[in-house]
């Protein structure tokens, strides 16, 4: 019994050790962006930043946020967060409610029509000129309108509907329930692990834009986001680099150095910051979320 027990405590520290060692590999690659943008930008290219920074500083956050479009087009990737999150998911979930209806006669085909767009899509310049035609160039719904219905989320959810039991439904319906009763007091509370998920991607996926901001804003600095903004703040730094080596090689002096990679490692914290903050009050739904959401297909 004895001897036993010491196989399982080995086991156990071996486990422990195994997580451990798991844990430093995820967290090692954010830890480096941290040292690196938190390193002098000159110091920088010299290269070796691993778990430290070498020459601590807050110039490179100092160089972004200096821009002073940089707050504007914070608050304008918020407003599109919260409001393209919250659309998509009612979007989604209604659905996928109806989809999920076995009573539905078009059940099948609105699936595989929707499946479809999935695997074949129109391209860039088509999707282009749908916007110009719907007039939501330079406007900020055309970060939401497009946005409200991902068919890979509604498959989730649909999936996650399909598992709760019918009787619940037609119990609801004996009573007197109408079906907008029953998918608001009875479906959406029970989805609310698979909802926390699908928020918890939409977000992300609106918060990470940049493409439709560089199409469709037509230049309008009051539609630009902040992943915009700092790509924009990326590119500056890649012309001053560019500009330093030139006088370099000329033999004049530069006065700073400008490190295009420390000034994208700060603008990669400051964009993955917030997301970070928003995980851990739906971290206890993800996991059941996306588990009972694969149960049927």
């Amino acid at each position: 019994m004895k001897k036993k027990k010491n196989k399982i405590e080995a086991f156990d520290i071996f486990v422990f050790i195994f997580m451990l060692c798991v844990a430093l590999l995820t967290l090692y690659p954010f830890l480096n962006v941290l040292a690196l943008s938190l390193n002098d930008s000159g110091d920088t290219v010299r290269g070796g930043i691993y778990l430290l920074p070498r020459k601590l500083t807050l110039a490179n956050y100092n160089n972004v946020f200096s821009d002073p479009n940089l707050m504007h087009s914070a608050l304008v990737s918020v407003e599109r967060t919260v409001l393209g999150t919250l659309t998509s998911v009612i979007c989604c979930c209604m659905l996928a409610y109806t989809l999920s209806r076995r009573d539905y006669v078009f059940r099948k085909l609105v699936t595989t029509i929707f499946v479809i767009t999935m695997y074949v899509s129109g391209g860039m310049i088509p999707s282009y000129l749908l916007m110009r035609n719907v007039h939501l160039i330079g406007s900020f719904w055309v970060y939401i309108i497009p946005l409200l219905v991902n068919f890979y989320f509604v498959m989730i959810i649909r999936s996650f509907m399909d598992a709760i039991p019918p009787s619940l439904q037609e119990s609801a319906r004996i009573d007197g329930a109408n079906d907008f009763q029953i998918f608001v007091k009875i479906i959406m509370p029970l989805c609310v692990p698979v909802i926390a998920t699908v928020s918890l991607w939409i977000a992300v996926s609106q918060w990470s834009s940049w493409i439709d901001t560089y199409l469709y804003s037509a230049g309008k600095e009051s539609l630009s986001t902040l992943q915009y903004q700092l790509m924009t703040i990326m590119d500056n730094a890649n012309i001053g680099a560019g500009s330093v080596a030139t006088k370099n090689a000329l033999g004049k002096s530069a006065t700073n150095t400008v490190s295009p990679e420390s000034v994208q490692m700060a603008e990669t914290i400051i964009a993955t910051v917030p997301i970070l903050c928003v995980y851990p009050f739906v971290q206890k739904y993800f996991v059941k979320g996306v588990t009972l959401g694969a149960v049927k297909g």
